[in-house]
């Protein structure tokens, strides 16, 4: 970036990238895969369901040996086209009936039942592309991450697994709901949507088992009548199975789909059973301990035919109601212990479960295998030892250290006991939720005479997004007093067993701090400059400045506003990128900076999407990495004009200003440039908001009620045109709103008057 002295102020030249008339802002999006999934060595066919998905031109998937390309497009019928179908329909009836009106008949009867099926189907489900899928005979077995592009950019990832035994997927029909009262047309569609099959679809073990749970279909209501509820199908499978096989039935939904934002409770809660020849259920399971994917274990107690029905606990069905089912003799593991080790050392880790070809493990240092939950640390690790289950017996521990302990019958207390003095703080964390123990864990601790001195139950982790209860506690006191203390720990509805492990951390405060930058596809035109988020995931009680920048990133990006303030867990920044065209996107990187202790800190901020669950809920999703696509754009030079501080001096309850000049082309046919604070902070607006010209001075108030002294942060200004819309088709000239870009982003900091 250039920079021109100029009587006190700074002069920013920089490239804005106009919306019009080279691209669309409508980047790709992946709702759901069908299937989710495949064997290795394997060729097949995947649906995709999103939005904004016909252009699709390149397909990315995480790891090694998955390929993919883009195959046939399905738009929906428009509402328009389903009318004149019925029409025909309509003409169709009057006529002598021959073999070629019939024939006619029917294919305008199954594309009015398609259409049915899918009308009431949201925008971000609507649109189909089937690609071709091939997988290496040694990819690796697991979770992969799936995004595709357009010229409009590239899409959120999706979870695509591999698998090592046979597959076979869900033959799909539609099943029609009829409501009653129907007009001659509807009821015809309806009796011939109902002379179809059930699925009930024979299967051999081992298997994996793709599908999705859709909706029931209901005919179209007659006039004046309301739309029926019309509940979700239940999706059956059959195989054999010999006396004495130790059955597992593990279903992969809510891992699939973690979080759909317009539905309760925010994702797709499967229920299994299964079924003998007789028709009897013999297990069923609509979550596993604190997971809502099912798990059966069933030790088949005679030879015969088996079925599996799987469906969702509240009886709905959505197209992005994606599974995939492990049956067979396979190995699934319940727990392990211990549920971490020294990070320098080998740990002996017990293994508890089914079908398991060993019931121990060794982990060398940090390198666990993804089958069990593993946690290294450098700090002194013990075992707890029973009995320490009252203050009598209280196990006596040195800080700092890591127990390795269980709370092994229900009604179990843990006791502990160490001497602490007066000032001294203390941190007692508990990791078992976030290492998959079933533990609802509560901490308490006191004094040697039983006064409480600090309690918690349930705390929240948001570096943990796929959790939704956060159920591991933590504390952090200051000792009142030299002398003994007792901590104790247990389970909050008085639950226990082998499987209720835990690691518990009792030491000094630890201050660090982890990063998120969200999103993790990053869409912009050439030399366009984007908003982007940086979460600070603090860690006992740190409070510092953190800087942000780019690491080893390509030429021509360029970061702006690199600072999450003191105290603060979240930074608005921009992100301006290059003006150069790339053919695949590009691998950015954001790194972390504070100083802690007088010891410089670093940490790499990890990709993320930030996802809505059921209406309200937000969670920072995981991601691989983070990817920018830079598309097509018409560049605009705009110059920005800020005092030659480190940031905009605002004072409190006053104003502060600083320009902007945006020239645009003339044959764009704007006339008027608007400046909009993205996301305000709390007690700052934006007076001034345009300029005929293209340039202005933005004036900024600042609310002495809301704003604090010392506030800082990042502005972010959108820029959008208003242009007009010549007269077309008989319709009068409007005026349309056409967005200009971001410009970067503009530190500021609330002062005194």
């Amino acid at each position: 970036m250039n920079l021109l002295r100029h009587r006190g102020w700074r002069r920013g030249i920089v490239l804005l990238a106009t919306a019009f008339p080279l691209w669309s802002q409508n980047a790709p999006h992946l709702a759901y895969a069908l299937p989710a999934g495949g064997r290795q060595g394997s060729t097949f066919d995947v649906t995709l369901g999103g939005q904004y998905l016909p252009a699709l031109s390149a397909i990315y998937f995480s790891g090694r040996g998955i390929h993919a390309s883009p195959g046939e497009i399905a738009r929906p019928m428009t509402p328009a086209q389903a009318t004149a179908l019925r029409d025909r329909m309509q003409e169709l009836q009057k006529q002598t009936m021959n073999a070629e009106i019939r024939k006619e008949m029917t294919e305008i009867r199954g594309k009015l039942l398609v259409f049915n099926a899918t009308r009431l189907t949201s925008p971000v489900l609507a649109e189909t592309v089937i690609m071709h899928v091939t997988i290496a005979a040694d990819a690796e077995p697991g979770n992969h991450e799936l995004r595709v592009a357009t010229p409009q950019g590239l899409s959120n990832p999706i979870v695509f697994q591999v698998g090592t035994i046979p597959e076979f997927t869900e033959r799909e029909i539609i099943r029609l709901e009829a409501p009653g009262a129907q007009s001659s047309l509807q009821t015809q569609i309806a009796q011939f949507q109902l002379d179809q099959p059930v699925t009930d679809m024979p299967v051999t073990l081992p298997a994996t088992i793709n599908g999705r749970i859709k909706p029931r279909v209901a005919a179209r209501p007659a006039q004046g009548q309301a739309q029926p509820f019309t509940p979700g199908e239940a999706d059956r499978y059959r195989f054999q199975a010999s006396q004495g096989q130790q059955l597992v039935v593990a279903v992969c939904a809510r891992e699939l789909m973690p979080y759909l934002a317009d539905a309760v409770p925010g994702w797709f809660q499967a229920v299994v059973t299964l079924y003998d020849s007789d028709g009897r259920e013999v297990a069923y399971d609509d979550d596993y301990r604190f997971h809502p994917d099912p798990v059966v274990h069933y030790s088949v107690p005679r030879d015969g035919e088996y079925s599996l029905e799987i469906k969702d606990a509240l009886y709905r069905g959505r197209e992005d109601f994606v599974y995939r089912i492990a049956v067979g003799e396979l190995p699934f593991i319940t727990h392990s212990f211990p549920l971490g080790g020294n990070s320098g050392a080998r740990t002996s880790v017990a293994l508890s479960g089914w079908n398991l070809p060993a019931n121990r493990m060794t982990v060398e240092g940090a390198l666990a295998p993804h089958s069990i939950p593993f946690m290294a640390d450098t700090l002194p690790e013990i075992f707890e030892k029973e009995p320490n289950n009252s203050l009598r017996t209280a196990q006596r521990i040195s800080l700092p250290v890591i127990v390795d302990g269980r709370i092994d019958k229900p009604g179990d207390w843990d006791v502990f006991r160490f001497e602490g003095h007066a000032g001294q703080d203390v941190v007692a964390e508990v990791y078992a939720r976030r290492l998959n123990s079933p533990l609802d864990s509560v901490l308490r601790l006191t004094d040697a005479k039983g006064r409480q001195l600090a309690f918690n139950d349930d705390h929240e982790d948001k570096s943990a997004g796929l959790e939704t209860h956060h159920a591991d506690s933590y504390f952090m006191t200051k000792l009142p007093a030299t002398g003994i203390y007792l901590l104790y720990l247990g389970d909050v509805q008085q639950k226990g067993g082998t499987e209720y492990g835990y690691r518990l951390r009792v030491s000094a405060p630890r201050p660090d701090f982890e990063l998120r930058v969200t999103p993790s596809a990053i869409n912009a035109g050439a030399g366009q400059t984007v908003p982007i988020n940086v979460y600070a995931l603090r860690r006992d009680d740190f409070s510092g400045d953190i800087s942000l920048n780019l690491k080893n990133a390509p030429r021509g990006f360029v970061l702006t506003g690199g600072l999450i303030p003191a105290g603060e867990s979240e930074a608005r920044l921009t992100l301006t990128v290059p003006q150069q065209l790339t053919v695949e996107p590009l691998t950015l990187a954001v790194e972390g900076r504070s100083t802690i202790a007088g010891r410089d800190v670093s940490r790499l901020a990890d990709p993320a999407d930030n996802r809505m669950q059921a209406f309200a809920y937000w969670h920072l999703i995981p991601a691989v990495t983070l990817q920018v696509a830079i598309r097509r754009a018409v560049a605009v030079a705009a110059s920005v004009q800020v005092p030659d501080d480190t940031s905009l001096k605002i004072p409190v309850g006053g104003v502060a200003r600083f320009r902007v000049q945006v020239p645009v082309p003339r044959n764009s046919l704007i006339e008027r440039v608007q400046y909009e604070l993205s996301d305000p902070p709390r007690g700052i607006e934006l007076q001034d908001t345009g300029s005929a010209a293209g340039a202005a001075e933005l004036v900024l108030r600042c609310d002495a009620e809301k704003a604090s002294l010392g506030m800082k942060g990042n502005l972010i200004i959108a820029l959008s045109g208003e242009r007009n819309a010549p007269a077309a088709n008989g319709r009068p000239a409007t005026k349309q709103r056409v967005p200009l870009g971001t410009l970067p982003a503009v530190p500021f900091e609330i002062v005194k008057p």
